[in-house]
């Protein structure tokens, strides 16, 4: 127990230690000690969780029959429920790939999908600013690991020469958009690389993509036309789908693969049956152009205003960002100053969290702003006129 304390106490000199936020949470606001707070720390990037009027047109479809609240076992040990199977039907349908596969959450799939899919065999060559969840699987692999700089594909590719004889396959792996940076990694790109070698895979993460780009919401893989192209895609229900999960979108082999030696998978007992209809009326609904009940392109449209505004607007006031996205880090570089600014921000009405090492490395602490379509463009302003 001494050790416990020695450590938090070394966090709380460094100015790195952490502790559970206190308050009411709606998603868009924050109340916490008589203040309210715009949240703009949710990862709700289309504002649909919030929707009061979404959440009563699917409860009008719930009746006892449908609302199970829990597995109560892994999906290869209990009877399957025909949710699963129709959502993974419906995944598979929608991005025109052989099968898709539910997991409970995007950390339970890249700790669970990248050890089962290598081997020592394998070299993983992973983006530096790859999240800590994709960290975590690589780790628990048996491949050699090495990183490149931050969509540095010169890089990258000097690695794949200088190792290709050297092992049976390479995996590259990196986000679409990057969920401390909010900047987009240049999928057209590792496909050629990819394609160039006849023993590289790839594995993009679509977390803070999905939803919020394609022309259906299907992610930057849709967006730039490369779904068939990446050999792993992955992503979340529990951003902008405004649900709890996550997903791959795969081959026939590659799924049976998973199920086989995938072993957050198995040893896992599944999400309830009742967010699974949940997560398959979002994407129901938000693919349907021409019905549009969520006004999908039109919160789109909005989002993209905020971010654009804010980005100017902190690039006016002389600090640097590297977003080309709805994520906008505002680089403060230390990790006392980045707690202060964080306070003075709540205490104005804008709760916007700093974030240090290890989450990232140091010398980059930054407030990290994410952006949702519900917030009004005069709340932006006015956090401009504060930073």
């Amino acid at each position: 127990m001494g050790y416990f304390s020695r450590e938090l106490e070394k966090l709380k000199q460094e100015g790195n230690f952490r502790e559970l936020p206190k308050g009411e949470n709606n998603n868009n606001f924050i109340l916490r000690d008589r203040i309210s707070m715009i949240n703009l720390s949710s990862n709700d990037y289309m504002g649909l969780s919030n929707s009061e009027e979404i959440r009563e047109d699917f409860l009008s479809k719930i009746n006892s029959k449908n609302f199970i609240p829990s597995y109560s076992s892994s999906r290869l040990l209990g009877g399957e429920f025909k949710a699963y199977r129709e959502l993974e039907e419906f995944l598979a349908h929608i991005f025109q790939r052989e099968e898709a596969m539910v997991f409970n959450s995007g950390y339970h799939a890249n700790i669970g999908i990248i050890p089962a899919i290598t081997n020592p065999q394998t070299l993983i060559l992973a983006d530096r600013l790859i999240h800590a969840s994709i960290v975590d699987g690589v780790l628990l692999s048996k491949s050699k690991f090495i990183r490149y700089s931050h969509n540095d594909y010169n890089e990258l590719e000097r690695l794949i020469d200088k190792y290709k004889n050297d092992f049976e396959r390479i995996l590259i792996i990196s986000e679409s958009i990057f969920s401390m940076d909010g900047d987009e990694a240049d999928l057209a790109r590792l496909v050629t690389i990819k394609k160039k070698y006849n023993n590289i895979l790839l594995y993009i993460d679509e977390a803070h993509a999905i939803g919020v780009r394609g022309e259906s919401f299907l992610g930057l893989s849709q967006e730039k036309n490369l779904i068939q192209d990446i050999d792993f895609l992955v992503g979340t229900f529990g951003k902008a789908i405004a649900s709890v999960g996550a997903y791959i979108v795969c081959e026939k082999e590659t799924k049976e693969f998973l199920v086989n030696k995938m072993r957050s998978f198995i040893f896992s007992t599944a999400l309830p049956p009742i967010n699974i209809l949940w997560t398959k009326y979002v994407f129901e609904n938000i693919i349907d152009k021409e019905r549009d009940a969520f006004k999908m392109r039109e919160r789109r449209e909005k989002l993209n205003k905020l971010s654009l505004t804010l980005k100017e607007g902190i690039i006016n006031k002389g600090y640097k960002t590297t977003s080309s996205s709805h994520i906008i880090p505002l680089i403060i570089g230390d990790s006392f100053l980045c707690t202060q600014k964080s306070k003075e921000l709540q205490e104005k009405g804008f709760y916007a969290l700093g974030i240090r090492p290890p989450t990232i490395k140091k010398g980059s602490e930054r407030i990290r702003f994410s952006l949702n379509s519900d917030i009004e463009l005069e709340s932006i302003n006015q956090l401009i006129s504060l930073i």
